[in-house]
């Protein structure tokens, strides 16, 4: 196996050079395609998670191996994991750019990606790590109809994966159009292959690890960042902000949100959305079951909120580090007077604004571990989705092997990666961090309301769960489809047919109001048993009694 992932690599890496001779693109992007110092940092850094990828290869023997990492991660390296998970390229490079552009507005994302992680501590953790085995889904289903809830789940947990996925293609296609100078098709496509390489190959245990060395780089190399930004302005954020200020265009108005937030549907969709959607993240909870017990889970949550919590703040100091150091460069700037690369690569300007090429490719490299650990994440919690809930336990009732579970998960990769490829192109020039508010509002209407009223409401059963559930799904994304992210910016329509551009006040209304009344109303006899599993259920969500490797306390 070893002997297949060192080939795949080798050919991407001999493909690379050509694609930059072959295919690179016109005009202002050009200008950064001769870094060869960023470029050999980045090819250092694919080789070397590649190697991890094989290693992890050589250890990954079972389905437990290739969804958990056996178990056997702890609490702070699992924390640095979620960590490293939730530091995506829409935090570092699209919060970064909407501050860089639009002011309080990035601000309000970084506080509401923040805020949802108390929730995930004191709600789900704990009894996440004790009821579940692979997925959210087992949690759902626990005392519920296995078949139409993990049918369900799964495809919430798809949904999720691809609106996600669509951020972080966008990403890194920008990053390596700007850093290599390829077409953007060909960079989207390049990411696209490494991701199936690192799930298919390695599974949980190559995700983990290449999540905690990029969690670890990207903090250390945007702490670095800020400080060399803020020695430009005599380390006094006063200083800095007193800067952005004069120098922005729109000059004091960035200090006040636009109708984002001040349009009151938008401003409650979104506030939902990022409280509410970690806590439906299928990459996120899947986290919960590499450690070994509750305990663990818990530790991991609150090194998790310490790193991200860190991490934001330093994303929010770096737009307004750009808006000046970047903004105002005339070597970043094209000829319209708009950023090179486009607003999510101010970040990346800023890199080589106060630390040249050197930092520049240190920079570049981290953002691309960002993205290729994120996708990374994504695609191995949509094929669990597709082989653990769909194949094994629904199609084949729990009877598969590891071995075809396996097989599946890893063509279901594949799947993933094509779709992925196609949707990046698709949704080329959309801001990254708008676009994982939309996959948090989705996050936020299917997989949390359905899991927390499994949890939490004895009165759950499983016709509420499933209609409730499927009318989140299904309000969630027609709502996507004819707003404006879609209907005028993708489908080119002038007008939008549902005006706002952030839908979670309406789907979440829907999916929780679903599953209340559709269990209130079921008399059904399954609807008896649903309710008499709650005890159970409760006893074993707040203790461990009878989880694999847990603990009572």
């Amino acid at each position: 196996m070893m002997k297949r992932i060192l080939t795949s690599a080798a050919l991407i890496l001999a493909a690379a050079p050509a694609f930059a001779a072959g295919e690179a693109i016109q005009g202002e992007v050009q200008k950064a395609a001769t870094n060869w110092t960023a470029i050999g940092m980045f090819m250092f850094f694919v080789i070397a998670t590649l190697g991890l990828t094989a290693w992890a290869a050589t250890r990954t023997k079972s389905t437990s191996d290739f969804y958990t990492a056996g178990g056997g991660i702890t609490g702070f390296q699992n924390g640095l994991a979620i960590a490293g998970d939730y530091m995506s390229a829409a935090a570092f490079l699209g919060l970064s750019g909407m501050v860089f552009a639009k002011g309080v507005d990035g601000i309000v994302y970084t506080v509401g990606f923040t805020v949802g992680w108390p929730i995930i501590l004191f709600m789900i953790a704990e009894r996440l790590r004790n009821l579940g085995k692979f997925t959210f889904a087992d949690i759902s289903s626990f005392r519920l109809e296995q078949t139409r809830i993990r049918t369900l789940s799964a495809f919430g947990a798809l949904t999720v994966v691809v609106f996600y996925l669509i951020a972080q293609m966008v990403g890194a296609g920008k990053l390596i159009q700007l850093l290599f100078g390829l077409d953007y098709g060909y960079a989207v496509l390049l990411v696209g292959v490494l991701m199936v390489l690192y799930v298919t190959f390695g599974g949980m245990l190559a995700t983990t690890w290449v999540q905690i060395v990029k969690a670890v780089l990207l903090l250390s190399g945007a702490t670095i960042l800020v400080l060399l930004g803020l020695a430009h302005f005599g380390f006094s954020p006063e200083n800095v902000m007193n800067a952005a200020l004069e120098n922005h265009a729109k000059g004091t108005e960035i200090l006040f949100p636009t109708k984002l937030v001040t349009d009151p549907i938008s401003g409650i969709s979104l506030a939902l959305a990022l409280m509410f959607g970690p806590a439906g993240l299928p990459h996120i909870l899947m986290r919960f079951f590499t450690v070994p017990d509750a305990k663990e889970a818990r530790k991991s949550v609150f090194f998790a909120t310490g790193f991200i919590s860190y991490f934001f703040v330093l994303t929010v100091t770096i737009g307004l580090l750009a808006i000046t150091l970047v903004g105002k460069n005339p070597e970043f700037l094209g000829a319209d007077g708009a950023v090179i690369g486009g607003g999510n690569m101010a970040a990346i300007h800023l890199a080589k604004a106060v630390g040249g090429n050197l930092f520049l490719g240190f920079i570049s490299a981290v953002a691309f571990a960002t993205i290729l650990a994120v996708v990374s994440g994504l695609a191995l919690s949509g094929a669990s989705a597709v082989a653990h809930d769909l194949y094994a336990s629904v199609i084949k009732k729990g009877k598969a092997s590891d071995k075809s579970e396996m097989a599946v998960s890893r063509i279901a990769t594949l799947v993933l990666g094509v779709l992925a490829i196609v949707l990046g192109l698709a949704f080329e020039n959309q801001n990254i961090a708008f676009m994982v508010g939309l996959a948090f509002g989705l996050a936020a209407s299917v997989n949390f309301p359905v899991l927390a009223l499994s949890i939490f409401w004895k009165g759950t059963t499983t016709r509420g769960a499933f209609i409730g559930g499927l009318l989140g799904l299904i309000v969630s994304v027609v709502l996507v489809v004819l707003g404006p992210a879609v209907w005028v910016d993708v489908l080119g329509n002038e007008k939008p047919i549902f005006p706002w551009s952030q839908y979670a006040l309406f789907s979440m209304s829907a999916s929780f109001f679903g599953i209340w009344f559709f269990s209130i109303t079921d008399k059904s006899k399954r609807a008896e048993i649903d309710k008499a599993g709650y005890d159970a259920q409760f006893v074993r969500s707040e203790t461990g009694l009878g989880a694999a490797g847990a603990v009572s306390h």
